[in-house]
């Protein structure tokens, strides 16, 4: 792709320009970038004017906006909205309190449609409180994205590990959340950086408010949960708290959509890429009834998920769904990343009823949209687990053959939470039978993160293939991939399709004139809470390393690339490659 003008000015800025920044605890953050608007945002510990400044230089010296937002709560923070940007330009931007500490940050509108630029940007969800300060991003700022996506556990209502604290209720304790995974802890602030360095786009799970809730899911006294004043809090201190817009839905002539937050976002970036972004949780109905483990329930399951009239995205926001995907189709744009905050990949029916797979009628009548009206390049991206998964997406139109969607799936993230998706589900699988204590010692006895993945890999396809699903990993499903992991003496290739035992980020990358994506997932070693505060400079230390990589061709070439191959007389020689 295109180098892109890096950001060592930017980072030089704010070391000279922000002496004091204390009394913006925060930082600065920008987001929801369009072609030609971004939202700032800021948060003071001082009442009084906050004042931003937009210029196309990182000297300041082409102030091209300015704006004052109010701070009445020093718990509140304050955003704006700057329009008027020119699409595909770097700008640089600064905060100052009443204080006069200041703190700088830039970001990168879209590129216009009909170019060809290539892109860059970064997705991860979950990351509990007590685990802050997140090594597991700290590379992040320095990798030049053009934007970052914040999917989904962006705080915990709940506090699983260190000092014992009420579980997160109120808004002032929602918003006490926010700050926590937002502020300095052991001299790093990692998301900080991540904000300051490049634009963000956000939506929840169901953290946010709390555990597994069904914001459809109608209450005793009348509504839906989404109507309750826990979620309208848990939803308050969650956009006060993000870059993003307080949209709002109205006009639907549905009561779980009518005058609710509006989390849905579909941007696109160029003719490279769509961007979708949703809310999984806010519409749902509740879920069904967990599979206790015996074939007898299974059964039972599987025929309630295929059948029952039940949505996970509620009707509104999937029919956005498959019109924007159809419009990007339409309109000849490459790539399009569907971003659902959990797995859309069939993983078997351990706690399947919290993943699409427990909304299984909606879950078909999604991929098979996708295949029949060809829709080609579609990313899942979900985060939810802990852990990074890549397989293709299979749907069953008669509730025994498994079609192709010619859809695939990567999962992504936890920043930190302990244990991460390989202890966690090895816990699972025995405590439902699936596991002797044998294996787990097995399992425990391991020597390394590689041999316990091939562990966890071969344990999920214990449970998925019995069931006519795909395996873990893209091979057989037709979709051109190449595992770009390095080949070690006496162990052969590393896997790309799991990273299990890590806390860490995924990154995607579109070349400018061949379209390929290259998918690559950072990780640490995972760290517990007494890990951490034992010691912390060893955990801070940490830097990210590259767990999973692999990529794609799009298919087909984007126009541009054909158009090139052409006029090199290469176009039969690259179509008998790929078959």
């Amino acid at each position: 792709m295109p180098v892109k003008p890096m950001k060592l000015t930017v980072l030089l800025a704010w070391m000279l320009a922000s002496p004091a920044f204390a009394a913006l605890p925060n930082g600065v953050a920008s987001g929801d970038i369009t072609q030609n608007s971004a939202w700032l945002w800021a948060r003071s510990d001082t009442t009084g004017l906050v004042n931003f400044e937009v210029a196309t230089d990182a000297a300041f010296t082409h102030v091209v906006n300015t704006f004052n937002a109010a701070v009445i709560d020093p718990m509140q923070p304050v955003k704006g909205l700057v329009n008027g940007l020119a699409a595909g330009q770097q700008y640089y931007y600064r905060a100052t309190d009443a204080t006069l500490s200041s703190f700088n940050g830039s970001f990168r509108t879209a590129a216009a449609a009909g170019t060809q630029n290539g892109l860059r940007f970064g997705v991860a969800g979950d990351w509990r409180g007590e685990l802050a300060p997140y090594p597991a991003i700290k590379n992040v700022a320095s990798r030049n994205l053009d934007f970052f996506v914040k999917h989904g556990d962006t705080i915990y209502a709940e506090r699983y590990s260190g000092p014992a604290q009420p579980t997160a209720s109120t808004l002032v304790e929602y918003r006490d959340r926010h700050n926590e995974v937002l502020s300095t802890r052991y001299n790093l602030n990692t998301w900080q950086d991540v904000r300051a360095s490049t634009a963000v786009y956000a939506s929840i799970d169901d953290h946010e408010v709390v555990n597994d809730f069904a914001g459809g899911a109608p209450q005793v006294g009348g509504g839906f949960y989404n109507d309750t004043q826990r979620y309208q809090d848990g939803l308050q201190a969650f956009r006060e708290y993000m870059p993003i817009a307080d949209a709002t839905y109205s006009g639907t002539g549905d009561a779980r959509f009518d005058g609710k937050p509006n989390l849905y976002r579909a941007q696109q970036f160029g003719d490279d890429a769509l961007m979708i972004l949703t809310d999984a949780r806010s519409f749902r109905d509740a879920e069904l009834l967990p599979w206790n483990g015996t074939t007898a329930d299974a059964a039972r399951f599987l025929t309630e998920s295929a059948t029952q009239d039940r949505t996970m995205l509620g009707r509104t926001q999937l029919d956005q769904v498959k019109a924007d995907l159809s419009q990007a189709q339409q309109d000849g744009v490459t790539w399009k990343f569907l971003h659902i905050a959990e797995p859309t990949q069939n993983l078997g029916l351990a706690a399947a009823g919290d993943r699409y797979e427990g909304y299984a009628r909606e879950r078909t009548e999604l991929l098979s949209y996708i295949k029949n009206e060809g829709i080609d390049n579609v990313v899942f991206v979900t985060a939810d687990i802990h852990g990074t998964l890549v397989n293709n997406l299979t749907y069953s139109p008669d509730g025994v053959n498994q079609v192709e969607s010619g859809a695939w799936e990567i999962s992504t993230g936890a920043v930190a939470f302990e244990e991460p998706f390989g202890p966690t589900v090895v816990n699972l699988a025995a405590s439902l039978g699936l596991l002797t204590p044998e294996q787990v010692a097995y399992y425990d006895s391991l020597p390394n993160d590689l041999a316990k993945d091939q562990f966890i890999k071969a344990l999920v396809n214990a449970q998925v293939l019995p069931l006519g699903y795909s395996g873990l990993g893209l091979e057989g499903s037709g979709i051109p991939f190449t595992n770009l992991m390095p080949t070690l003496p006496g162990v052969g290739q590393l896997d790309y399709s799991l990273a299990t035992h890590s806390y860490g980020w995924t990154e995607f990358e579109i070349d400018a004139a061949t379209g390929e994506l290259i998918v690559t997932t950072w990780g640490i070693p995972d760290y517990s809470y007494d890990e951490l505060t034992a010691n912390p400079d060893l955990i801070t230390g940490l830097t990210p390393q590259i767990v999973s990589r692999f990529s794609v061709t799009a298919v087909p070439e984007p126009e541009t690339y054909a158009m090139l191959l052409a006029g090199l007389g290469l176009v039969g020689f690259v179509a008998r490659r790929r078959l």
